[in-house]
């Protein structure tokens, strides 16, 4: 007499998608078999509100076994974590007795791109919330201000250092700004109210218009047109008076005297260089003549400081 191998299917779903997305190899799984979880759930709710009974277990690997012995096929619906120490429990007694049962993996639903950034936005959420972080909570965008100038400057070391890693790392806290910013939004006066999410649609919809090549069909030749496309949509969208208008004028002043010149330069406005022999006129001519040569001040600056630095260390070191 032959006995019956269930067929045990662990449906994994992601927490980060609404409860009910499933594919529909997971509907047909759910619609065909029993399905069990180790507790109530959002996913739980959605299948009995889809009519699908699901049965709330709390036991072990070797009672759920025990239940559903004589089965041919059973769902067990894993909670937001995964279940991960059930499933090893459940794999680990399978393996020493796989008559008992097979096991396989479905999965409902799984993380698209990005859907970490949804556990950014939640976790900020509680931490700039009544109970959260106290320090976040008394921010300012005036006061996070130079933080954000802090960390971009860091993830740009990274990458001058060529050190993916720490890149890595650094434009998380860049993006802990992005993300605090637009907390701190949501509770401004509804007049001046935003969340992460106009930020998100902002930066899409500007995407999309200033890139008709890949959006709208639009043919173009080469990498010139492409730029040349993109700072026509900018100017009609940014309605400015002055070529200048838009430059950042916190930015260090090599770098925006650089922009200031390739900005006049780019807008065809014939205005010579000062005149005289004062500090900062010198300096503005050096980033002048920097540019002509196609180098970038601020930059060459940064490298003759730091091998400057450089030195240093080692007059320290062999005193």
């Amino acid at each position: 007499m032959s006995t019956v191998t269930t067929r045990i299917v662990l449906l994994v779903t992601s927490p980060r998608l609404p409860a009910g997305l499933l594919t529909a190899e997971a509907w047909d799984a759910v619609r065909a078999y029993p399905v069990y979880a180790a507790a109530e759930s959002a996913q739980a709710a959605a299948l009995r509100a889809n009519g699908v009974p699901v049965t709330v277990l709390e036991t072990d690997a070797q009672g759920l076994l025990d239940t559903i012995a004589g089965e041919p096929a059973v769902v067990w619906l894993a909670g937001p974590t995964g279940d991960q120490p059930f499933a090893r429990q459940l794999g680990l007694r399978l393996t020493r007795d796989p008559d008992l049962a097979e096991m396989e993996l479905m999965y409902g639903s799984w993380d698209p791109p990005g859907a970490r950034l949804l556990d950014a936005v939640a976790v900020m959420d509680l931490l700039v919330s009544p109970g959260g972080d106290p320090w976040k909570r008394e921010q300012t965008h005036r006061t996070l201000a130079p933080y954000l100038l802090e960390e971009s400057y860091e993830a740009y070391d990274a990458i001058v250092g060529d050190d993916l890693g720490t890149l890595r790392e650094e434009l998380g806290d860049v993006l802990l700004q992005v993300v605090l910013h637009a907390r701190l939004a949501e509770d401004h006066d509804e007049s001046a109210r935003w969340t992460i999410d106009d930020v998100a649609g902002d930066l899409v919809d500007k995407m999309i218009r200033r890139n008709p090549h890949v959006f709208a069909g639009e043919q173009v030749a080469d990498l010139e047109e492409i730029t040349a496309n993109w700072e026509r949509i900018k100017r009609e969208e940014k309605s400015r008076d002055s070529v200048l208008d838009g430059i950042a004028l916190s930015q260090p002043a090599l770098a925006l005297a650089a922009k200031i010149l390739h900005r006049t330069e780019r807008g065809a406005v014939d205005v010579p260089l000062p005149d005289g022999d004062g500090l900062g006129t010198l300096l503005l001519k050096v980033v002048a003549e920097a540019r002509a040569a196609g180098l970038d001040a601020e930059a060459e600056l940064r490298t003759a400081a730091l091998a400057f630095a450089d030195a240093v260390r080692a007059a320290e070191r062999g005193r």
